[in-house]
């Protein structure tokens, strides 16, 4: 018979206020019974949500993971208990996996390839790619029957409208950090295209996979499953997609100018299962004044870092100009080697003639600022290096030399801040952190910026008074005129009550065989300062984050999981009676 979507809206919701004691129970299906599922109906056409779970019924999975009786009940449009709820939206999840992976996929290859990082001198609002982006968005979010507003080519907003008055803001960013291509070569030699998806066994490899355009993705095709199968929410989502989270952060502060606040904020945008704090963001920016090279020796023209101030690159290279240039890369590689033994040998050095030039590189580990634990920092290694030779290979001096003693003499290779004698640690959100990363320089200046992450324990003015008192005292002690910018940004951290947190935590670690525990994130999100914010992953915590780096990828079976987590996730978040 006929059942209408206002009936099934007030059962489910009835349903819900009789069980509101029992709201966490766990779904019960398995891991392993989840694959077989999955594997079962991997080449099994399927309609839509209902027959899938009509033709799950007659199988022996059902029987084995004892979800028979939940999918009767379904079918049946009986009042459905706890569990029972629970285990429909897992199995929503896997429909959304089964049925929409493939076409997933390719929407992810189609925004990959729409180059989306920051052009200098151009506003990201005026960008061509993102209003490329937007037509893209927008034109998947209106087949899919879903509303979408562009607030000024600053935030894209997709709607999926259920009854009552809260919102539960979902937010992603469709920017990226920028690419040095020459750097995208696998170890083996493989060249990459950062704006194109390449596929080499598991791995989608492109500027986007993990930061963030999946998240946009994942929940396009979620809203589209819930939308299609006429599932009744009691509450509102809105996807947020941000433009500006990799760059001046205004385009969601623009939004919410304009625009009411949602009641909670889940970000895509970091790590599972569910993260209730961040560090708090910092930049030291340093500017040294460029200046006529004094002395007798080669001369540092140039020196290459990170691209932006969040991204350890994978290597650092500096040209030298010499009437000498053989000589000087024979003691150049000398050194390097030597100081690369010295210090961990988990970095390479190399000096070779380029022309007239010649070419001082140095190879390390790309990673994301937030985790330098994760990689080898070329650009700490390049300046501390350039500084130890002074005096045993004549070099002249001029603002990047100036640069490397600062950096030698406060960070060193250290990213703790104990060169500094600043570092400090909360006991669960972990230590200070601080990352030589952006180089750059315009007619007047060297730039070197520094990236820090804070926990709790010192109030960002208390931190800043004290790093800058230090850097001031060194400035005046090595006549280097020196001109210190400072951010530091507050830590995040929330009190991870109430019953929408709990099924967030069920959600993940059930379907992700994670420990039942919050979790804490050195990256900052564009839920840092909104009410209720956490992060909902859509990144493995004992997985290195690939975002940023140079050959940055995503697995396919990590981004079907979250497709899969991430539609169970509404669909029980949707339904919950009270959050």
């Amino acid at each position: 018979m006929d059942f209408s979507l206002k009936q099934l809206a007030v059962t489910t919701l009835m349903l819900a206020g009789l069980s509101t004691f029992a709201i966490n129970a766990e779904a019960n299906i398995t891991a392993q019974q989840n694959a077989a599922i999955i594997k079962t109906f991997s080449d099994t056409p399927i309609t839509d949500f209902r027959q899938f779970l009509g033709s799950l019924a007659k199988s022996d999975l059902a029987k084995t993971a004892d979800i028979g009786p939940a999918i009767s009940a379904f079918l049946d449009n009986k009042t459905l208990t706890a569990e029972q709820q629970n285990e429909i939206n897992r199995l929503l999840g896997v429909y959304a996996r089964v049925k929409y992976g493939a076409a997933a996929k390719e929407t992810l290859r189609e925004l990959v390839e729409i180059p989306t990082y920051r052009k200098d001198g151009v506003a990201q609002h005026d960008n061509p790619e993102f209003i490329r982006i937007a037509e893209k968005i927008k034109s998947l979010a209106q087949s899919f029957n879903l509303n979408f507003r562009n607030i000024d080519n600053r935030v894209y907003e997709i709607s999926l409208d259920g009854s009552g008055k809260e919102v539960v803001g979902i937010h992603a960013h469709a920017d990226v950090v920028p690419v040095t291509p020459e750097n995208w070569v696998l170890e083996d030699g493989t060249r990459l295209n950062p704006f194109k998806i390449t596929l080499i066994g598991d791995r989608m490899y492109g500027r986007g996979t993990e930061d963030d355009k999946n998240g946009i993705v994942v929940t396009l095709y979620a809203m589209k499953v819930i939308k299609e199968e006429k599932l009744p929410l009691a509450r509102h989502f809105k996807l947020l997609v941000d433009t500006t989270e990799e760059t001046t952060g205004d385009a969601i502060p623009y939004y919410f100018e304009r625009n009411p606040t949602p009641e909670y904020n889940l970000a895509l945008d970091g790590g599972y299962p569910v993260v209730i704090a961040e560090k708090g963001y910092g930049t030291i920016m340093a500017n040294f004044p460029k200046r006529k090279a004094e002395g007798k020796g080669a001369q540092i023209i140039s020196l290459t870092g990170g691209l932006a101030a969040n991204q350890i690159p994978s290597a650092s290279v500096a040209t030298l100009i010499t009437d000498k240039p053989a000589e000087l890369a024979a003691s150049l590689q000398k050194a390097g080697t030597e100081f690369a033994n010295n210090n961990g040998g988990d970095f390479q050095v190399s000096a070779k003639v380029d022309g007239k030039d010649v070419k001082l590189t140095v190879t390390g580990v790309s990673a994301h600022s937030s985790e330098p634990e994760s990689g080898v920092n070329p650009v700490a290694r390049m300046l501390v290096f350039i500084n130890s030779i002074d005096g045993k290979v004549a070099l002249k001096h001029n603002q990047i030399t100036d640069a490397a003693r600062y950096a030698a003499d406060n960070w060193g290779l250290d990213y703790l801040g104990n060169t500094l004698g600043v570092g400090f640690s909360d006991a669960f959100m972990g230590p200070l952190t601080t990352s030589p990363t952006y180089v750059g320089e315009d007619d007047k200046t060297f730039k070197l910026a520094v990236n820090l992450r804070v926990p709790k324990g010192k109030s960002p003015e208390v931190l800043k008074a004290e790093i800058a008192e230090k850097l001031a005292a060194w400035s005046k002690k090595n006549h280097v005129a020196a001109v210190f910018n400072y951010s530091i940004a507050e830590p995040m951290y929330r009190n991870p009550e109430g019953e929408w947190v709990k099924a967030l935590l069920a959600v993940a670690t059930e379907n992700l065989g994670m420990k039942h525990e919050f979790g804490t994130s050195a990256g900052a999100t564009s839920v840092h300062e909104l009410p209720n914010g956490v992060q909902f992953g859509l990144a493995m915590p004992d997985v290195k984050y690939t975002g940023h780096t140079d050959g940055e990828f995503k697995t396919v079976e990590q981004f079907m999981l979250d497709l899969q987590v991430v539609t169970e996730m509404m669909g029980r978040i949707g339904q919950l009676p009270k959050l």
